[in-house]
């Protein structure tokens, strides 16, 4: 029988402890979110050896047990509480080998929980060039603990790794230093008071709004046989225990650490000088913007007409080879173009999430935060606002939940408010299918247009969401100092396969929770399309002239289209064209637009499942759309159409999943409603502006 044990990895952010993770799981993991909150969960599966597996946790990245923020409060959590199911039996601490001292005291702190603790020195190939020595047998002496030298890069320290986590129960429990020095009388009244309990653990529910199984925060304040201690006394204790740990710290590396400065060579403050200087930084970033939108297209037209020519055979074979009737209309009308209409744009988003992962990889990422600082302060916006701000551009979702990082709640209110206005991944397939339709693949000096058209889309986004936030911090008189603090990780060669399990992870999660509301909705719009009521549904033949169609193929097309129109569907898109003919949309383009309210990505997969009710199994997408004439003859889609369209998903807050989640953020029903209305209005003014102007 098959034994497991709970492995917790923490760390400092920028350690590399995913690195570290994808070592030990592989493809063997799954992201999810904590009970009951929204922070992101990784966990996955490792075999240490015959029989005995080990459940890894990758937990949120933490600069310290002294919490500031929700995800550091989730790694304190789960220390404290022996009864949860994820409660380590042995904790990896992640480090970086050239910021080992900040590091370090992350992991004296878990020490004192009385946990066996493995010090993972990540990184470990880039001590030569850095010039850094380490004596690992006087380090494991110092701290008490197990040492590894690790690199993933090299595939360094895997198996020393998995050899501590067999043997964990070796490791010893003791704490690295005594703490206790900070105030020996407290502690000592603390140790009488609850002898059977761990004194630092006490210490951390003493001093943080965190639970420790039964022993609340409260209970310690009641208590009359110890000190109560106002919160300024408890904050001091805290900074003494901090400079107590430094003080351990700096002796224990002083005997086992050294950094040869004539060996060490220095290019990340070279290239900084470039990458985040006044002109050059932008002028750069900009560039590479612009290649990578470049790419998105060039790189993925094959695959993506091969996908899109694959659903529209497998469609074709299934009406062919099936024997008529509802189900297999359901097939090949609803399933297979609704899935269809998502699966196609797999190579852009794979393209998308390559291009991210390798900016985080390098270390890029965090200059182009740095970089951007300067102009987001200008707009009212606080420091810590770049980091959503820069998420939204993969998910508004996970960008709203790191806006838990800034402590002000007007300020942290207003990144909310703006963020759904940056484009996200789920645009991308609404403005990838709309810039082929109506923008041509032409080149201006080398540059692509589509790509150009692209880009800006993302500055649009962008530029709005830093107009609101200048209005809402008038509006609301939003003024309050801020400090902005962002680490500059060392730049590094990105590892391929930290690339590919970014690029895999994220593609199929795209895929995956986009497939569950695509197909449920393809499968109500077809049901939709495919009933109706009434004789001009039933009985369309009464209402056409065959004598007047050249051929029985025209003929048999125009009865589909006339069913289509007198369905359920067609009455609902018919009651809503009146508002939506001003800024170019017929009812096709209005059902598609109000079934993606569930989710952006859905408005593709909805005019496939139309138009292949309607029209030619064997057609493309892309080619369907491109035949869409309306009743005087004329495309549907044209550049005054394509244009008030994605202009309109720009502005347009059409994704439920981000209004419940602003409204989880801000516990109100009140800014989510506001956001949904004013980002509405604005979405159509700007695209009735856009169409009137080139129609």
């Amino acid at each position: 029988m098959s034994k497991s044990i709970n492995v917790a990895l923490i760390g400092n952010p920028n350690t590399g402890k995913s690195s570290v993770f994808n070592d030990l799981t592989g493809l063997n993991q799954k992201v999810g979110n904590y009970p009951g909150i929204t922070v992101e969960k990784k966990e996955g599966l490792c075999n240490l050896e015959r029989g005995l597996k080990a459940h890894i946790l990758d937990l949120p990245g933490t600069y310290s047990l002294n919490a500031s923020s929700l995800d550091e409060s989730v790694v304190i959590e789960l220390l404290l509480n022996k009864n949860d199911k994820d409660f380590p039996d042995v904790v990896a601490v992640v480090s970086d080998v050239e910021n080992l001292k900040r590091n370090l005291l992350l992991f004296t702190q878990i020490k004192d929980l009385g946990l066996p603790c493995i010090l993972v020195i990540n990184m470990s190939d880039l001590m030569k060039r850095k010039g850094i020595s380490i004596d690992v047998e006087v380090l494991e002496k110092q701290l008490n603990s197990k040492v590894v030298l690790y690199s993933s890069r090299n595939k360094k320290g895997i198996k020393d790794l998995k050899e501590c986590l067999i043997n964990y129960r070796s490791i010893s429990k003791d704490p690295c230093l005594s703490f206790k020095e900070i105030d020996e009388g407290y502690f000592l009244n603390l140790s009488k008071v609850f002898p059977n309990q761990n004194i630092y653990k006490l210490w951390l529910v003493i001093t943080q709004d965190v639970n420790f199984g039964n022993v609340k925060r409260n209970d310690f304040k009641l208590t009359k046989d110890i000190e109560t201690k106002s919160s300024s006394e408890l904050k001091r204790l805290q900074q003494k225990e901090t400079i107590k740990r430094y003080q351990f710290i700096n002796s224990v590396l002083k005997l086992s650490y050294n950094v040869d400065k004539e060996k060490a060579t220095d290019l990340g403050s070279k290239l900084d000088r470039i990458l985040i200087h006044r002109f050059w930084g932008y002028a750069i970033f900009f560039a590479i913007l612009l290649g990578i939108f470049q790419a998105i297209f060039d790189w993925s037209s094959i695959p993506m007409d091969f996908i899109d020519e694959s659903f529209s055979k497998i469609s074709s074979l299934i009406k062919e080879t099936l024997p008529g009737g509802l189900f297999t209309d359901l097939l090949s009308e609803g399933i297979i173009p609704g899935i269809g209409g998502i699966v196609i744009f797999i190579p852009q988003i794979a393209f998308l999430f390559l291009f991210i992962s390798i900016f985080e990889e390098t270390g890029y990422m965090s200059r182009v935060v740095f970089l951007m600082d300067r102009t987001m302060r200008r707009f009212g916006l606080s420091g810590k606002s770049i980091v959503p701000l820069a998420s939204g551009a993969a998910c508004a979702i996970p960008a709203i939940m790191a806006t838990r990082n800034i402590e002000n709640w007007k300020q942290r209110l207003i990144t909310i408010l703006v963020v759904p206005f940056v484009t996200c991944s789920a645009r991308l397939p609404v403005y990838l299918i709309m810039i082929s339709l109506v923008i041509p693949d032409d080149r201006i000096f080398g540059i692509n247009l589509q790509g150009l058209t692209l880009m800006g889309l993302y500055l649009i986004g962008f530029g709005a969401a830093l107009l609101s936030a200048l209005i809402l911090s008038k509006t609301l008189k939003i003024y309050s100092k801020s400090f902005f603090v962002v680490e500059m990780p060392n730049y590094k060669v990105p590892l391929i396969r930290n690339v590919v399990f970014t690029i895999f992870e994220k593609t199929k999660t795209f895929v995956v929770e986009a497939g569950k509301v695509i197909l449920a909705i393809s499968i109500i719009l077809w049901a939709l399309a495919s009933f109706g009521y009434g004789e001009k549904f039933s009985n369309p033949e009464k209402f056409i002239v065959e004598e007047e169609y050249q051929n029985v193929e025209d003929f048999e097309k125009e009865i589909l289209s006339f069913k289509l129109e007198n369905s359920f569907l067609g009455n609902i898109g018919k009651a809503i064209e009146p508002v939506i003919q001003p800024i170019g949309y017929d009812w096709k383009i209005g059902i598609a637009v109000l079934s993606s309210f569930a989710a952006r990505e859905v408005f593709v997969g909805t005019l496939s499942t139309i138009y292949s009710v309607d029209g030619d199994a064997e057609e493309t997408i892309k080619s369907r759309m491109l035949n869409e004439k309306d009743e005087n003859g004329n495309p549907v889609f044209n550049l005054a159409s394509g244009i008030s369209l994605m202009l309109f998903y720009a502005f347009a807050l059409q994704c439920m999943s981000t209004i419940a989640i602003v409204k989880k953020e801000t516990n109100s029903w009140k800014w989510p409603s506001y956001q949904f209305i004013i980002m509405g209005a604005l979405a159509y003014l700007v695209s009735l502006l856009a169409y009137q102007t080139l129609i």
